[in-house]
């Protein structure tokens, strides 16, 4: 991949990083409810379901996904309910006992990873958006494995760092909402919405 071809993909990586959606969401309610640093393992999860998503692209499964409408509406509604799932035990969700006292926990890495790995898998979305995003970048004529290795590299960095560094720290600043009762229903209220309203979007648009 030339260096010119790479900033291009660099750019449209951040962009695409940079836009608010499911993924962006986890992040936030982790950071949110168990501070920033780990949230770092929801964001890993979310990578390993767009390694997923680009090696299903890669192989040309893609292909027979955006081709079968009713596999791709089974997914895409699969989707639709585990983040409608989340929205509704996070609407539901009741205040934790506020003790200032006591450090951020409780969440489990794994149990972060793997909802970060579901909040991904689950939007079939993402395969059929690789399978436009990616022949932009890919040569056919020169090494199919290193330039795909690239692609991903630079698009998991890329969003890792974003995630990390920009939604995960944006909702520190909500945190201190988190050391009272009200503020807490008035947080799971937003990101239960929010979960409910993406998995509304995901099911509807087309």
């Amino acid at each position: 991949m030339s260096w010119s071809l790479w900033f291009t993909l660099l750019a449209a990586a951040v962009l695409i990083s940079l836009t608010p959606g499911a993924g962006a969401i986890n992040t936030m309610s982790n950071s949110i409810g168990w501070g920033w640093a780990r949230s770092i393992w929801g964001i890993l999860g979310q990578q390993l379901a767009l390694l997923v998503h680009i090696a299903v692209v890669a192989a040309g499964v893609g292909v027979l996904v955006a081709g079968s409408p009713l596999l791709f509406n089974v997914i895409r509604y699969a989707g639709a309910a585990y983040l409608v799932l989340l929205g509704v035990r996070q609407l539901r969700g009741r205040p934790a006992p506020v003790d200032d006292e006591a450090p951020a926990g409780g969440g489990s890495r794994w149990s972060m990873m793997r909802q970060g790995v579901l909040v991904n898998l689950t939007n079939p979305k993402a395969v059929v958006f690789f399978l436009a995003f990616t022949p932009q970048f890919i040569r056919p004529d020169r090494p199919l494995a290193t330039q795909y290795a690239v692609l991903a590299a630079t698009v998991v960095l890329v969003d890792v760092l974003v995630m990390w560094f920009v939604f995960a720290v944006a909702a520190r600043g909500l945190r201190r909402l988190t050391r009272s009762e009200g503020g807490q229903r008035r947080l799971n209220k937003i990101f239960g919405g929010l979960f409910v309203g993406v998995g509304a979007l995901l099911a509807t648009i087309h």
